[in-house]
C-alpha cells in the first residue's frame, strides 16, 4: 500500500453503545458525520452493537459503505454491559482521543467539538460533559429522577473532583485507558475510568441534556443497585489501594467554555 492509500488516523473516536437503537441510529450518525464535516474534525464513530434484536447492528452495517472511515461497528454476542462495550470500542478505536456518546440524542452532537477543543487547548487527560456546573441542566426529567441523579453524583465526589462523574459523555486520551481493567459492565463507565485509570488532569464542559423523547430508558433498579456496589468497590482502590487500579490525584481544571460552531 502506498502512502497515498494508507488511511489517516482520526483526531477522534466516539464510542456509541447500541441496544435496540434502530430507530434514530442512522440519524445519530448522520448528525455527528455533519458536525465532524461543519468543524473540519477528523473523527470517526465506533458503533458497538450487543446483538440489538431489532437489527440495530444491521442497520449499521447497511450503513458503512456511505461513511467509509467515518464508521466501523463492533458486534458483540448479547447484551454484555455499556461499560464492557465501551471498552470494546476503545480497543477497535483508531484515534488518540477517545470517547463516549449515547445513541439517543440526550448527549447534543455539536457539544463534541467544544469537548475536543476544550481537551487540546487546556491539555487535560480527560474532559467530562457535565450537567451539573454552571450551564449544565437536565430537560424532561421529573423531579425525583433529578433528585437520585444528583445524589449520585454526590456519593462519587470523594473519588473524584468531577462534578457529574456519572456522566456518560467524555473525551479521554487513549494512553490514559489502555491496560485499565474495568470492574464494573453497567452504567457509569466515566467514574470508573477516573478512578481506576492514571488521570492527572480532567475539566468540565456544561452541555443540556435531553432525557430520550423515543424508546425505552436503559435505566433500572438492577443498575442502581449495581451502581451502589461499584461505588463500594471503587472507594476501595481510592482509599485502600485494593483491586485492580491505582490511587490518583487529581487537579481539577474549570476552563473557560469553548465558544459553540456556527
Amino acid at each position: 500500500m502506498s502512502n497515498a492509500d494508507t488511511p489517516i488516523a482520526p483526531q477522534v473516536s466516539i464510542v456509541v453503545p447500541t441496544y435496540n437503537e434502530r430507530t434514530r441510529i442512522g440519524e445519530l450518525i448522520a448528525a455527528v458525520a455533519a458536525v465532524f464535516a461543519r468543524e473540519h474534525l477528523a473523527g470517526e464513530l465506533v458503533i458497538v452493537d450487543d446483538n440489538s434484536p431489532d437489527g440495530t447492528g444491521a442497520i449499521v452495517d447497511g450503513l458503512l459503505p456511505q461513511y467509509g472511515g467515518q464508521l466501523q461497528v463492533v458486534h458483540r454476542t448479547g447484551k454484555l454491559g455499556l461499560g464492557t462495550a465501551v471498552m470494546a470500542g476503545f480497543l477497535a478505536a483508531r484515534a488518540q482521543v477517545v470517547g463516549v456518546m449515547d445513541a439517543d440524542f440526550s448527549h447534543p452532537p455539536d457539544v463534541l467539538p467544544r469537548l475536543y477543543r476544550a481537551l487540546q487547548e487546556l491539555g487535560v487527560d480527560a474532559v467530562v460533559g457535565s450537567r451539573y456546573i454552571p450551564g449544565g441542566c437536565v430537560e424532561n426529567w421529573p423531579f425525583l429522577r433529578q433528585f437520585f441523579s444528583k445524589l449520585a453524583c454526590v456519593m462519587a465526589w470523594p473519588l473524584t473532583p468531577v462534578r457529574d462523574a456519572t456522566s456518560g459523555f467524555f473525551l479521554i486520551r487513549r494512553q490514559v485507558v489502555e491496560g485499565v481493567t474495568i470492574a464494573a459492565g453497567g452504567f457509569k463507565i466515566c467514574l470508573e475510568l477516573l478512578t481506576r485509570s492514571p488521570v492527572r488532569s480532567v475539566a468540565e464542559v456544561p452541555y443540556v441534556f435531553t432525557d430520550r423523547t423515543i424508546g425505552e430508558s436503559k435505566m433500572t433498579l438492577r443498575e442502581a443497585m449495581g451502581y451502589v456496589t461499584q461505588l463500594r468497590q471503587l472507594y476501595a482502590v481510592r482509599f485502600l489501594g485494593s483491586g485492580r487500579g491505582r490511587s490518583v490525584t487529581y487537579e481539577r481544571t474549570s476552563p473557560p467554555i469553548p465558544p459553540a460552531g456556527p
